[in-house]
């Protein structure tokens, strides 16, 4: 079953951290990512650029219209994400539990609708 691990921080942090620390977590990125890809379980995933260069497109009765920004103030914001298929949530849940960098804040998992 494919699952989606959305990982979402504090951007502030981030921008706060030296470059050996933001080194350390790309390079323990890394060693997840090439666990997944052991376990056969890695389908893709990427690092998200910051959320204030992101448009938001909202439905009303006007039709659609673009802003500037996510579509939630948040304090988190969504930061990148990795899809994985593996048998079921629990396995889904075991990954999120392993996700390096998370000091703080959030990796949410979201089963995928494979239309197959």
């Amino acid at each position: 079953m494919k699952y989606l691990l959305m990982i979402y921080g504090d951007e502030s942090v981030w921008a706060r951290m030296s470059p050996g620390e933001t080194a350390a977590v790309y390079a323990a990125h890394a060693d997840f990512g090439q666990a997944l890809a052991a376990a056969g379980a890695l389908l893709g995933g990427a690092e998200l650029k910051p959320s204030d260069g992101a448009c938001t497109v909202r439905f009303g009765p006007e039709g659609p219209r673009v802003t500037d920004g996510p579509f939630a103030e948040a304090r988190e914001q969504l930061g990148g994400y990795y899809l994985i298929d593996v048998p079921d949530l629990q396995a889904a849940l075991e990954w999120a539990r392993r996700m390096p960098g998370m000091g703080d804040g959030a990796v949410e998992v979201r089963a995928v609708n494979d239309m197959d």
